[in-house]
């Protein structure tokens, strides 16, 4: 089984509008209602914390919702005549399961704080010590002799 879903996630993760994911499904009668037990498998994207670069999620969640006949409140999910919505349970634990912070690697380096330049690309990054306030009359003794 397959759903096709609009933009779900965070700023940071999400699944891109109409991103297909495919659900392996079980669905079991029981006294209460119908127990529906799945994976859900697909391909999100993220964005680094640290560099901001574009990160491909390999997406493979578990769930397990029981959908009651009859609804004793307004948070259970029920069975609609023959049928079941699964797409908001799908969502949560879709949603649930992407990182808070991805990283593209444990040993992402970042941004410099200083130029905003990506330090996996320039490891050895440097600007100049700024100058001590208390020195910056001499500076500008040393620009006067020039």
């Amino acid at each position: 089984m397959s759903l096709l879903l609009s933009k779900v996630g965070t700023p940071v993760a999400y699944l891109p509008a109409g991103a297909e994911l495919e659900i392996d499904l079980r669905l079991e009668s029981v006294h209460e209602g119908i127990l529906a037990t799945g994976e859900v498998f697909g391909t999100g994207i993220a964005e680094c914390s640290r560099c901001l670069d574009e990160i491909k999620l390999e997406i493979e969640v578990d769930f397990q919702e029981l959908f009651a006949y009859s609804s004793s409140s307004d948070d259970e999910l029920v069975v609609d005549g023959e049928h079941i919505d699964l797409e908001q349970v799908v969502i949560d634990s879709v949603v649930l399961s992407l990182p808070f912070q991805p990283v593209c690697s444990q040993d992402c380096l970042g941004l410099c704080a200083e130029c905003g330049s990506k330090l996996n690309e320039n490891p050895g990054h440097e600007h100049e010590k700024p100058i001590d306030s208390r020195f910056e009359a001499l500076k500008d003794l040393l620009s006067k002799e020039e």
